[in-house]
């Protein structure tokens, strides 16, 4: 079988890195999976997805003109697969980023009309602006007096 674009193959993970996995492929080759191709969420440690000595099945990506193979499990992963984010874990996320929260409202943000979103984003820029300002101005040392010259 030869290792060619777009092929999924089965190989064996010898090597994590923190920036990716090597994976030994038929015919001897070694690919490397990204990190940012290892799931379709976001992956801080490669080790909480894949393990040393794991049988997986990877795509080939791309094979470069020095032979550097770039593997993918992200793209065998179905949609129906691709774990959702629960808006409560979002809405925290947001207010720590943040300190406000975006989606306080309790409907769904599809089910507003264009009014309501306007205003619900106009409300938490300027929520954001003031925070911004706060911060901003305690590093200048506070509201005080200006000085004269």
């Amino acid at each position: 079988m030869s290792l060619e674009v777009g092929a999924i193959v089965e190989g064996e993970v010898t090597g994590i890195t923190n920036f990716g996995a090597f994976v030994q492929l038929p015919e001897g080759k070694v690919g490397l999976i990204h990190i940012s191709e290892v799931s379709n969420v976001y992956v801080k440690d490669i080790h909480d997805f894949l393990k040393e000595h794991e049988k997986i099945k990877v795509k080939i990506i791309s094979i470069d003109n020095r032979g550097k193979i770039a593997l993918s499990v992200k793209q065998l992963l179905p949609l129906a697969e691709m774990p959702q984010r629960s808006p409560q874990h979002s809405q925290g996320e947001n207010q720590e980023r943040h300190g406000s929260s975006f989606q306080s409202s309790t409907k769904p943000l599809t089910a507003l009309s264009f009014e309501e979103k306007l205003s619900k984003f106009l409300k938490d820029s300027d929520d954001r602006m003031l925070d911004l300002k706060r911060n901003t101005e305690s590093k200048r040392g506070g509201r005080g007096a200006r000085r004269e010259r």
